[in-house]
């Protein structure tokens, strides 16, 4: 069920608010109190109630409470002063006041607008071995380096359903560094050596040319293990790690005959299907990866294959994923970090994350 209030629409079910078709970027919490203040909309909602249907009757402090209601009017385009959609009566709540129109979802979303890059900074850097990497750098405050992992665009990821909300959120909040690694993007294509090592020696030269000090790193899925080695053999360039998604083994790496069986097969028929949406290999990586994605997330996962990676290169990236382990690095590591696995992920087994 799709609300629709305004130039707003609100998707429950896909966790998606949109504005004119832009996806907005919204906390969890946020989301779930509009998400109960618009089913809740025939009546005043008290603080009780709340504190029972968002929080699940924790103890929330007024000013955590106040916050949120302020974040959720900013999220639909309101604020405490206009109060047009969410409502302040006076020592009794809040209600949603907006007009609603409950529609279904439909077969397909209208695609999302694209996002507008904040003055990004596009570069290129060369590695010792002579490969350009494209480096790109927005914001401003403490770096931030989101380490390359297997599909990257550092112009197309912008308009991006799935990625450009985090990218227009880290943008706002530190300077955000990304890059193009070997084969990928704006990077060169005519790569030979497509290697674990040879991803850390990536990184190693985006770090150099960025010019900061110290940098924290983002390491997403295969980056998490490539921020992992790196900062084991570069302590004195990284402050912090946030790794998400990453595991320390690949699959034919686990000790088990099934998991090796399993990544020959996904291997086999990317060959085949590799950027074709109706392939069998992307209704197999759309479900491990993207369990819940809306119509317009698979399409632009698929773009993105066509776009990133040169058809004949797509088995070369993948298997360095499947064939090496990193285990060593983990237990050497010994900086701040948060570390976060997706449950959902099959691809990725949380009992081998780093």
């Amino acid at each position: 069920m799709l609300f629709f209030f305004e130039d707003n629409v609100l998707d429950p079910d896909r966790r998606e608010l949109r504005r004119k078709g832009a996806l907005v970027s919204v906390e969890p919490q946020v989301f779930d109190l509009i998400v109960f203040l618009i089913r809740n909309r025939n009546r005043v909602v008290s603080k009780d109630d709340l504190i029972a249907g968002v929080w699940d009757r924790r103890i929330v402090s007024d000013s955590t409470l106040a916050s949120r209601i302020n974040a959720a009017r900013r999220a639909i385009d309101d604020s405490g002063e206009q109060q047009r959609l969410i409502r302040t009566a006076a020592r009794k709540g809040i209600r949603f006041v907006g007009v609603v129109r409950e529609g279904q979802v439909p077969s397909e979303l209208p695609a999302p607008v694209p996002a507008a890059v904040p003055n990004q900074e596009v570069t290129f850097c060369r590695t010792a071995e002579g490969i350009n990497l494209a480096l790109a750098s927005v914001g401003g405050g403490a770096p931030l380096i989101k380490v390359a992992n297997w599909l990257t665009h550092i112009e197309y990821d912008w308009e991006s359903p799935i990625w450009s909300p985090l990218l227009q959120h880290l943008a706002q909040h530190c300077r955000l560094i990304r890059y193009d690694g070997r084969g990928n993007g704006l990077a060169d294509r005519e790569v030979t050596d497509i290697s674990f090592p040879a991803f850390v020696r990536d990184l190693a030269t985006v770090v150099d040319a960025a010019g900061a000090e110290r940098s924290a790193l983002l390491g997403i899925s295969q980056g998490a293990a490539v921020a992992i080695a790196y900062a084991v053999q570069h302590p004195e360039s990284v402050s912090k790690l946030i790794l998400y998604g990453g595991y320390a083994q690949g699959r034919n790496k686990r000790g088990s005959a099934a998991e090796a069986e399993m990544a020959q097969a996904f291997l086999a028929i990317m060959r085949h299907g590799w950027g074709d949406e109706h392939s069998a290999f992307m209704k197999v990586f759309s479900s491990v990866f993207f369990p819940n994605g809306s119509p317009q997330q698979i399409k632009w996962l698929v773009d993105l294959q066509r776009i990133t990676t040169p058809r004949r290169m797509r088995y070369e990236f993948a298997t360095p994923v499947t064939i090496s382990t990193w285990s060593s690095y983990c237990r050497k590591c010994r900086f701040p970090r948060s570390c976060c696995t997706a449950a959902t992920t099959t691809w990725l087994r949380s009992n081998r994350a780093a």
